[in-house]
């Protein structure tokens, strides 16, 4: 399965005692027409589902969405088992899977788990050599042998399956020209949109290391995991004082997020809550019913009206 060229999703951080209504907000998405839904990866949290097993639950459940954990906790998930993990929840869902990937960043909590804390620089290195290691062991061919300073197989058969997508939640410059190098795509740390000096300096290292990859960095999507609030009003200001989107009507969500494939080309956007963590139904679903055909429509008016001069 491809992915459409710009997607439109929602984020949760389900609970256990959530299942049923992950299950039921998924199933609505997947009739409304969204591209995808992403499950956060804590599992030093025991209230929480796990991603992975959530998420082939919900892929099970549902006939288009595609999913992926934003992102995966990797000091926790071996890059060899998490690469038979994403290869056979492709092969299950019919390619609807996107691996998320992180370096790991609540190091506390990722040692109360039993892994070695690894220092800033060896976590990302481990991380890139992840994602190089996960797209070795898919898509068929000769037993891959792998000696990296953080992670180790001998002869062992990639799966008949592709890759799927690589999308990083990295922040630090050496994470950022990691994902240039290696990753499909990339998620703004800290909610941070396109409008953001985050996402402006991030990009910039992103764009370069790629580049000195010899790969195009037009390749390599920009996501955004976007909270704000869907009101029935316009609201004076769909911004605060330092810049951050807070929301507005159906109408300024469509303005902003169709300025923001235009003019800024991002190519996904994944909702949230005001508060960051899961959105209620009801915003979903004005979401998938109102913003998102309004947005896909306007941007393919534009890209039309482009063509035609």
């Amino acid at each position: 399965m491809t992915l459409p060229d710009v997607v439109f999703g929602f984020g949760t951080h389900p609970r256990v005692d959530e299942a049923p209504e992950l299950l039921r907000m998924a199933e609505r998405a997947d009739r409304d027409g969204l591209d995808l839904f992403s499950l956060s990866d804590h599992p030093y949290l025991g209230e929480r589902l796990d991603a992975y097993s959530a998420l082939g639950f919900v892929l099970g459940r549902t006939r288009r969405l595609s999913g992926f954990a934003n992102v995966t906790n990797l000091p926790t998930r071996p890059a060899p088992m998490l690469a038979r993990a994403v290869t056979s929840l492709s092969a299950l869902s019919g390619g609807r899977v996107v691996l998320g990937m992180g370096a790991g960043g609540l190091w506390d909590r990722i040692a109360d788990m039993g892994v070695e804390r690894l220092a800033p620089a060896a976590a990302v290195e481990a991380f890139e050599e992840a994602i190089v290691l996960v797209k070795a062991l898919s898509g068929g061919g000769s037993p891959v042998t792998h000696h990296g300073r953080h992670h180790r197989v001998d002869g062992i058969g990639p799966a008949p399956v592709p890759a799927p997508p690589v999308w990083t939640g990295s922040v630090g410059p050496k994470s950022l020209a990691a994902t240039g190098r290696v990753a499909d795509g990339w998620i703004p740390g800290h909610a941070a949109d396109w409008l953001s000096e985050r996402y402006l300096k991030g990009r910039a290292v992103i764009d370069a290391a790629a580049e000195e990859a010899g790969r195009d960095p037009r390749e390599i999507r920009t996501v955004y995991n976007l909270p704000g609030r869907i009101t029935d009003r316009p609201l004076a200001a769909t911004r605060d004082r330092a810049g951050r989107w807070i929301g507005g009507s159906a109408a300024q969500w469509t303005e902003e997020l169709t300025g923001a494939v235009l003019e800024h080309g991002a190519s996904g956007f994944m909702l949230f809550s005001p508060e960051g963590g899961t959105p209620e139904p009801a915003s979903v679903e004005r979401w998938a019913g109102e913003i998102v055909p309004a947005v896909r429509e306007a941007v393919e008016a534009a890209r039309g009206r482009a063509a035609s001069h």
